[in-house]
């Protein structure tokens, strides 16, 4: 992924990534690999259960949102152009999808 929001562990990242358990919600950005990680990816991240996984459309200017992984998929997919987006781990925190979204 080009984000992964994880928790904070301290010193431990030194010595190895992220388990999926530390993983709160990844964000790709993709182009010209849009098919892979809107497929494959998306099926891998479920299986080990990344709760929640972000696609950046960059081409459509899309934010396809994936959550909730059971039995190896997401439960829940939506595709946003605008508005935004509170993340299942920070139920808080508003993301504003046109910000994320365009490359102005």
């Amino acid at each position: 992924p080009d984000i992964a929001i994880v928790q904070r562990l301290g010193r431990e990242y030194l010595e190895h990534h992220p388990y999926p358990k530390n993983i709160f919600w990844l964000i790709e950005y993709s182009d010209s690999s849009l098919e892979k990680d809107l497929e494959i990816k998306t099926k891998i991240y479920a299986e080990v259960g990344i709760p929640e996984y972000w696609v950046v459309n960059l081409k459509r200017r899309q934010l396809v949102v994936f959550r909730q992984p059971q039995d190896g998929e997401y439960a829940s997919k939506f595709t946003v152009s605008g508005g935004t987006v509170y993340p299942l781990a920070f139920p808080d925190v508003a993301i504003w999808v046109n910000r994320i979204i365009s490359n102005d």
